[in-house]
């Protein structure tokens, strides 16, 4: 079975850093790709960042792009978001998720598998 489980999260000052983990197991890396999304409160989820198997290069929202960094450790099936330069908007519940396709995709419908939640939290 795919499973997924963010953590990581956690409550900074804006300016801060955190990095999320995801752990990430049950599926054929060379044939999954791997997104975050988030969800802050009261508001529609949002794409993240996603990274293609077939590429290493991963894509990023503009909100984010140059300050959060998504990288994978296939060997510990593990993936992160390295998120730098933080600000209040960027508070919100981030999920990792996998999709059976190895291309990377920015809509949250593509994606089948879903890990739990963790909350970040950015206070000015």
């Amino acid at each position: 079975d795919v499973q997924l489980q963010a953590f990581g999260g956690g409550s900074v000052q804006a300016g801060g850093s955190l990095r999320l983990s995801c752990a990430a197991s049950g599926f054929n890396w060379d044939d999954y790709a791997i997104g975050w999304f988030r969800q802050a409160p009261g508001k529609e989820g949002e794409h993240v960042s996603c990274m293609s198997s077939r590429d290493s290069s991963p894509g990023y929202a503009d909100s984010v792009r140059g300050r959060f960094t998504m990288s994978s450790d296939n060997a510990k099936n593990m993936v992160y978001l390295q998120m730098e330069s933080l600000k209040p908007e960027d508070t919100a519940v981030y999920y990792c998720a996998a999709r059976s396709n190895p291309y990377g995709s920015a809509r949250s419908n593509d994606y089948r598998y879903w890990g739990q939640g963790t909350l970040v939290t950015v206070s000015s």
